[in-house]
């Protein structure tokens, strides 16, 4: 009892109290919260002015980033960069999914190969749209920890394997739409064959420092009929 207080009141709480404290923690989460819904709403209102294809970004609406990066990296989930995601390796920055997803003129009935799963961000964006999205990884560690995160977040139209000696994943060709996370020195042969007619292929070509966007699309081949 302090000085001053009538027997049976309660003693004051103090500012160092563990209920105070608690009240300060809440009001820290929700203030991250707030941060984060406020930079997320930002990102989309600049992707839908600048992407075309508004499936895209509704797509991207509906997948959480920030379940796709460290936990350490969360507060900046929404930024318009590419954060770290371990084994030296980058979570593409929100524009360039955005942009590269629209360039591929995704269909609800399409079948999408993915080279580079990194996290699953862009593959969990491509099951949004497409029938079914396989998922190509390198590093057996991000394989492993894309295909139990896509798993739990429910995207059941989604296979993440682990690469093999192969540039691609042939055996469950062919592919609608194909993207290619990673820069590539030449426009890869390998991955137009695994293509429907009239597939189409996105990929970034050039060196490490400098890259351009590439499109193409694999055309149909008539042969054109002998004389009888």
């Amino acid at each position: 009892m302090t000085q001053g207080q009538n027997p049976g009141e309660p003693a004051p709480i103090s500012s160092s109290s563990p209920a105070n404290g608690e009240e300060a923690g809440r009001s820290g989460v929700l203030s991250k919260d707030r941060r984060l819904r406020n930079a997320r709403r930002r990102l989309l209102e600049r992707l839908r002015k600048e992407v075309g294809d508004g499936r895209v970004v509704d797509a991207m609406e509906r997948v959480p980033r920030e379940r796709f990066v460290p936990t350490s990296m969360a507060a900046s989930a929404y930024d318009d960069v590419p954060l770290p995601i371990g084994e030296g390796q980058t979570i593409s920055q929100p524009f360039i999914v955005a942009v590269m997803v629209a360039e591929l003129e995704v269909r609800r009935t399409d079948r999408v190969l993915e080279i580079g799963s990194g996290s699953g961000y862009q593959a969990a964006i491509l099951s949004e749209i497409a029938a079914s999205v396989i998922s190509v990884e390198r590093i057996p560690s991000l394989a492993e920890e894309a295909r139990e995160r896509l798993a739990g977040l429910g995207y059941r139209n989604v296979a993440v394997r682990e690469a093999g000696a192969e540039l691609g994943w042939p055996r469950d060709g062919p592919y609608d739409a194909i993207v290619v996370a990673a820069a590539a020195p030449r426009l890869p042969r390998e991955l137009i064959d695994q293509l429907t007619p009239r597939g189409r292929l996105v990929v970034p070509v050039g060196s490490r420092d400098t890259q351009e966007l590439m499109k193409c699309q694999r055309r149909i081949r008539f042969d054109p009929l002998s004389p009888d």
